[in-house]
């Protein structure tokens, strides 16, 4: 009987994984208590109070004192808040109220543990799209996921999208400015939408999305956004919204989800003014797998895995583009629907932003 070796291992790089690993397993059990904790109040309250102690959080959050001394141990080991072993009180850095407590920062990030419970609640479902092959829909998707959708893009929208993306297209930003109308397709629960409407006041929006839970809550938003005037949200898919001679249709980090990706893209062609513009927002993606292996690669490869490419698998056509298609994929899909302009005029760490035209620029 032959003898099976035994494969010779580097124990010093054996050692450094481990300890890696370590710390993902500490972030993957404190990313439930941040989900918590951003439920509760607690990073709030910190922000708020300074430097506290178990029974003053507490208090400020209505919870168990017990409860949350436990909570703010598991925190301050993995180093999302500070200790002062002097004082034995909790605090919460600027650095780190900006990511966990303040909602207009430009790199809150808390909205994402939102995201995160939800897909460990759909993991059964998400294994049997695996066996299957067969995917899972938006709709059949835990709650948390849309709520967290939301949050999490809201804060690159806020930051990015007036300022920077919008400036950057042929001419549409001074269209909005004296008027104009524009379509949000896969508009979620708005937030998009209503940032821009809130930015351009005469101009007119529509949204539109598949999911008739997201559209009743971009409807509550724009009504308390005060925009309802001139903002409407409808259900509708990308290949059959009503086509209005838009100045500007977008699609926000919501095309790779879409199982006929080609067909939006013919009938945005249709929908959008002869001289209008189609604005892609993508996840920041390089062409190629090896270039993409890195934290922000790590990110949305799992997203794809999780939310993105079953979402289009459970479609018609099923092309499942996934969350790095990369540009040249994409440019492909605008292409193929009949748009002969495409060009890249953004792009943040995060998120890269197209422009495709039915004529040439100008």
């Amino acid at each position: 009987m032959q003898e099976v070796s035994t494969p010779q291992f580097d124990e010093s790089k054996l050692n450094q994984f481990v300890g890696r690993m370590l710390g993902d397993v500490g972030a993957v059990a404190n990313g439930v208590l941040t989900h918590i904790g951003d439920r509760l109040g607690f990073y709030k309250a910190l922000m708020k109070l300074g430097s506290a102690d178990a029974k003053a959080v507490a208090a400020e959050t209505g919870t168990s004192e017990r409860m949350v001394r436990e909570w703010l141990s598991a925190q301050a080991a993995q180093g999302y808040i500070d200790y002062d072993q002097e004082t034995d009180r909790f605090s919460l850095s600027p650095e780190k109220a900006m990511v966990f407590a303040d909602e207009n920062s430009p790199v809150y990030m808390a909205g994402f543990f939102d995201i995160a419970c939800a897909v460990f609640r759909d993991e059964p479902k998400i294994t049997e799209s695996f066996k299957s092959g067969r995917g899972l829909g938006w709709n059949e998707r835990n709650p948390c996921l849309f709520c967290g959708t939301a949050r999490f893009f809201r804060t690159t929208y806020k930051h990015h999208l007036i300022n920077e993306w919008l400036p950057a297209l042929n001419g549409v930003a001074t269209k909005l400015e004296s008027g104009g109308i524009v379509a949000d397709v896969g508009c979620g629960h708005g937030i998009s939408t209503i940032i821009m409407a809130q930015a351009f006041p005469n101009a007119h929006f529509h949204g539109y999305d598949a999911h008739p839970p997201s559209i009743d809550a971009a409807r509550q938003a724009a009504a308390e956004a005060g925009v309802s005037d001139r903002v409407s949200f409808d259900v509708a898919l990308a290949k059959d919204f009503p086509a209005r001679s838009f100045d500007l249709v977008c699609f926000f980090d919501c095309l790779h989800d879409l199982g006929d990706p080609v067909g939006a893209a013919a009938h945005v062609r249709e929908a959008v003014a002869p001289d209008g513009s189609w604005m892609i927002v993508e996840p920041f993606s390089h062409d190629h797998l090896a270039d993409n292996l890195n934290p922000i690669g790590a990110i949305y490869y799992a997203a794809s895995t999780m939310i993105c490419t079953p979402a289009s698998l459970a479609q018609e056509v099923g092309l499942a583009l996934g969350a790095q298609a990369g540009e040249t994929k994409l440019r492909g899909v605008a292409a193929d629907g009949g748009f002969e302009h495409f060009r890249r005029v953004a792009e943040t760490p995060f998120n890269m932003v197209f422009e495709a035209r039915r004529e040439a620029f100008t």
